[in-house]
């Protein structure tokens, strides 16, 4: 048996964008108009057709679920509990987009909330899905995509991905409109997905650049402007002006950050960020610890077998990297601090430890999030 300790024990994918500056971007797909963001909703259903994996007759509301189904189609069970390990009960979700008419399909997504083992091959039975405030929304039904499986036989596994949520294309049905008020006395709220004053700035200067809406933008907080459209105009006349508003290009202005993500070991730099001239020293440590266990020889003339015997060694190599200045210039793009970091000849999954010791230092100009 071998074990092995680094000081790093994170492997480490570091993707670097080579962008820099402010980068142009419709309105449309960094900003949402207020009231129009879509509605949740949720239900409790069943998932039937499972091949065994489903809830134990112990979970007792599934067993009382399908009692009371059976019920109303005129079929009463015995109230001893009765083994059905063919259904499993499931939460079902769904997000539905504004502006969908009665009729118009969503998917939805299942997830069990008993013991079942697998959601595999089952077919969702009618659900009603409720939103917030109580109302029916539609009905959602269908076979379950479940995009992975689980094989199980004789104490031995093989499977892929998570089979206990599951996803119906095209499963809800629904049975009303989805309206969304999003003029109110012919005022309109725009509101950035990042919040950020500068880019919330932009925007105001782009959108008082429509015909008619040079006095009526006003830029709120670092998310939020406030359009007041012209009186007197239509619904019609609103949506083109909001489809002129939503094509608008504007420069967005991202701050500067290195996102590290330490259950994965992925590193994500920024375009904007800034390192100060530093001087590295980095060095590994590697401890190998090697397991071996000898069975001695039987003496001569005995009929007990001897005692086998463990033993361990130990090998311990540190790795002595020399100092490395960090030489990067004030102008420094991604690609310069890509170049001026591979100088260091470390293995990827060290510069994690790399980059919270530059932030701490000082000399990382950007702020670290590590997730």
């Amino acid at each position: 048996m071998t074990i092995t300790i680094r000081n790093i024990t994170i492997i480490m994918f570091l993707a670097i964008f080579a962008s820099t500056g402010a980068d142009a971007a419709r309105i449309k797909d960094i900003a949402r108009i207020e009231g129009s963001s879509g509605v949740q909703v949720i239900g409790y259903g069943l998932v039937s057709g499972l091949n065994q994996s489903g809830d134990n007759q112990l979970t007792t509301f599934t067993v009382q679920s399908v009692s009371n189904m059976l019920k109303r189609f005129g079929i009463t069970i015995p109230n001893s509990n009765p083994r059905m390990r063919n259904v499993a009960a499931v939460m079902v979700t769904a997000t539905i987009p504004s502006y969908l008419k009665e009729g118009s399909k969503v998917d939805v997504q299942v997830s069990s909330i008993g013991d079942a083992t697998s959601l595999q091959g089952g077919v969702l039975l009618m659900t009603p899905l409720l939103s917030s405030s109580g109302e029916v929304v539609g009905l959602a039904q269908g076979g379950l995509s479940v995009g992975g499986f689980d094989f199980r036989s004789l104490g031995s596994r093989v499977g892929r991905n998570f089979v206990t949520t599951a996803r119906v294309p095209n499963g809800l049905i629904l049975e009303r409109d989805i309206d969304a008020k999003f003029v109110d006395n012919q005022l309109i709220k725009i509101t950035l997905l990042e919040p950020d004053f500068s880019t919330c700035n932009r925007m105001a200067a782009a959108i008082r650049t429509v015909a008619g809406l040079a006095n009526a933008v006003t830029a709120i907080d670092a998310a939020t402007v406030q359009i007041q459209l012209p009186a007197g105009q239509t619904s019609d006349q609103n949506i083109q002006t909001i489809s002129q508003i939503e094509i608008l290009n504007i420069a967005t202005d991202v701050a500067a950050k290195v996102v590290i993500n330490e259950r994965t070991g992925t590193v994500v730099v920024g375009g904007n960020v800034e390192l100060l001239p530093s001087v590295i020293a980095h060095g590994g440590l590697e401890i190998s610890i090697q397991k071996n266990i000898i069975v001695p020889n039987q003496a001569p003339f005995t009929l007990a077998p001897r005692n086998p015997v463990e033993t361990a060694t130990v090998i311990v190599e540190e790795e002595m990297n020399p100092s490395t200045p960090l030489e990067v210039n004030q102008a420094a793009t991604v690609q310069d601090i890509a170049n001026s970091l591979n100088m260091l000849q470390v293995k990827p999954r060290d510069l994690i430890a790399i980059f919270q010791a530059l932030k701490e230092s000082g000399a990382l100009q950007a702020e670290l999030v590590i997730q």
